[in-house]
């Protein structure tokens, strides 16, 4: 049996805005303007954003809020990253199924034109749920005319009847879903093209004291490859320490990861560490880089 690890996440960075040429806009079916999309970059990076959809705050421990990984990410190049499925074991891998697929610029456009349809549109109303505790669903697109987001609190979670939403909010909401699911469509049915491990240039790793919790499920501690831990502070409030690997670095500590869990202990000068591994996304440089979600 297997999960998909970044839905149970689920329980930004800001956009760079891309110079096109595109066709204009159209108004879409409930009646919105609709910002076209962009059609071809002319000075887009190949890391430039072009669609992102990332989870926002809810009742988990804050300390693993910086290593969430986005729900979808599009670049403007044509990859498209999202996290697989795992194992559903306990403990789990140590390191997420990050997968890539390789889209054309039609597709791309094809997807940020949906976006828009599905009400992607700064300012957009889907109102508050009378629903506690739940992480909200950021969504961002970038168009020729600059970024689109929207921001949708326990998108998923409201009940049909939730009286605190009118009808026209229900319906909005569930445009919304409908679009998401065809991106878990996207990658789910992905034979072409298929999908691949993604394999990051560089690796955040971050690092607390290890808690032994006495069930011996991490196994044995294994002695850290890379630079001492636990790292520069990432954030305060709570304590997260974190460490940008890469080059041989990054490769000594892959290899080493792909064997364990996520209770391995790891040893770093005579101290033992519990590590979130959170692979580098094509638009992100360090540790630093996770301090939107922090």
């Amino acid at each position: 049996m297997t999960i998909n690890r970044g839905l149970l996440t689920a329980a930004a960075l800001p956009l760079l805005m891309l110079g096109a040429c595109a066709r204009p806009g159209t108004a879409d079916e409930a009646g919105s303007p609709g910002a076209a999309p962009v059609t071809e970059s002319t000075t887009a990076g190949p890391d430039t954003i072009a669609l992102r959809v990332e989870y926002r705050g809810g009742f988990v421990p804050a300390e693993s809020i910086p290593g969430r990984i986005p729900r979808f990410s599009v670049y403007a190049d044509g990859r498209a990253l999202s996290e697989g499925p795992v194992p559903a074991i306990y403990p789990g891998p140590a390191l997420p199924n990050l997968q890539v697929i390789t889209l054309s610029p039609e597709q791309v456009e094809k997807l940020t034109t949906e976006a828009l349809a599905a009400g992607v549109k700064s300012g957009g109303d889907f109102g508050t749920p009378n629903v506690a505790d739940i992480p909200s669903t950021r969504i961002s697109v970038v168009t020729a005319e600059g970024e689109q987001s929207v921001e949708v609190v326990a998108l998923n979670e409201a009940a049909p009847d939730d009286t605190s939403l009118t009808a026209e909010q229900h319906a909005a909401r569930k445009k919304l879903t409908e679009f998401l699911a065809s991106l878990d469509r996207l990658f789910a049915e992905a034979t072409s093209p298929a999908a691949k491990p993604y394999q990051p240039a560089a690796l955040a790793v971050l690092a607390q004291p290890y808690q032994d919790t006495g069930d011996g499920a991490g196994g044995a501690a294994v002695a850290w490859p890379g630079p001492a831990l636990p790292g520069p502070a990432l954030t305060e409030q709570p304590k997260v320490d974190c460490l940008t690997v890469e080059g041989a670095d990054k490769d000594a500590v892959w290899k080493l990861a792909e064997k364990a869990n996520a209770r391995t202990p790891w040893e770093s000068a005579g101290k033992k560490y519990q590590i979130v591994f959170r692979p580098l996304l094509p638009d992100e440089t360090s540790c630093d880089s996770l301090k939107r979600q922090a």
